[in-house]
Formats: structure tokens, C-alpha cells, sequence
């Protein structure tokens, strides 16, 4: 899984299914500081849409969502802060 930016900490959920992937990446995101970047991967499909809505009614930012051979793997940053400053 290649990815471009930094972050600071990773979830593996990879073989879980809903809501699992979801209830790791709020506890995740409760250990981070605002602005900190937690990557997670995760192979159940529901996580695509899961994720885009928490993370539209949290108020954090999806920088980048990729998948390669059935991984799927998202970068969050905690607090809405883009990479342009947004």
C-alpha cells in the first residue's frame, strides 16, 4: 500500500467487519491531537461509506483514500485541517 503523506498513527482492521473498523478509528481519533493524521487500513467494503460519513459529521478530513488488492486504506486528520490549510 503506498501512500504519500506522513501520519501519525496506524489501525489495522483488516479482516473486520461493520462497525469494528468504524469504533477503532473514533478511538483512534481520540487519542490524536487536533491536526494529527491516523491511517487505517480496512478490507469490509461498508467502510468506504462508514467512514465518509463520520468523518463529514465529526468535522475531520479525508486526505486520501486508496485501495489495492482488496485493502482498503484511508488517511484522516483529526480536526478538518487539509493538507491545502482548508
Amino acid at each position: 500500500m503506498v501512500t504519500m503523506l506522513e501520519f501519525d498513527f496506524e489501525v489495522d482492521a483488516c479482516g473486520l467487519m461493520c462497525p469494528l473498523p468504524l469504533l477503532r478509528l473514533k478511538k483512534a481519533l481520540q487519542g490524536l491531537d487536533q491536526g494529527q493524521v491516523v491511517r487505517v487500513l480496512a478490507t469490509d467494503p461498508a467502510a468506504v461509506l462508514d467512514f465518509g460519513v463520520f468523518i463529514e459529521q465529526a468535522g475531520h478530513a479525508l486526505l486520501c483514500r486508496q485501495e489495492e488488492e482488496g485493502v482498503l486504506c484511508f488517511l484522516i486528520r483529526k480536526g478538518g485541517y487539509r493538507e491545502d490549510g482548508r
